[in-house]
């Protein structure tokens, strides 16, 4: 096996990449599984990881919900439009619905784009009209996910 040394300033390489794909996939699998799937050495997978995480690349490790439970959910995306300087205090106000999967600032007719997961189409109702109430949201936008085709998020 051709073991490369780790160095934490070295950019990612093609093994980082496959690492990755495998922890996607399931992040549960052990350093000595992950080694085999990879061809290199357990010692390898583990300095990669370290690096990963020291690098900040790797930022945890999360538990996924199978398809009964996160059928019980639905899913919304909405565009979310701020007013100017408006910006940071609705972003404060967003973060705290447990609810909000994601949040991005984004370009184009909204500035915000939101993952909203909730248990009823009722709660997601109701997440939607305390976001038109927040101070500083002009308008929103929503378009709820009826089936997901592809998903590859950890």
């Amino acid at each position: 096996m051709d073991e490369k040394r780790v160095n934490p300033s070295q950019p990612s390489d093609d093994l980082d990449r496959r690492l990755i794909l495998l922890l996607q996939a399931n992040a549960r699998e052990s350093t000595a599984t992950l080694a085999r799937k990879l061809g290199v050495a357990r010692t390898t997978v583990v300095a990669r990881l370290a690096r990963l995480q020291t690098s900040g690349r790797i930022v945890g490790y999360t538990a996924r919900l199978g398809g009964d439970e996160a059928g019980r959910s639905v899913q919304a995306f909405v565009g979310i439009t701020v007013s100017p300087k408006a910006g940071r205090e609705v972003v404060k106000r967003l973060s705290e619905l447990p609810e909000l999967r994601q949040l991005a600032s984004v370009s184009g007719e909204f500035d915000y784009m939101a993952l909203l997961r909730a248990d009823t189409t009722a709660r997601l109702d109701t997440l939607l009209d305390e976001i038109g109430e927040i101070d500083g949201v002009l308008r929103t936008h929503s378009s709820v996910v009826l089936a997901l085709r592809v998903d590859r998020q950890t």
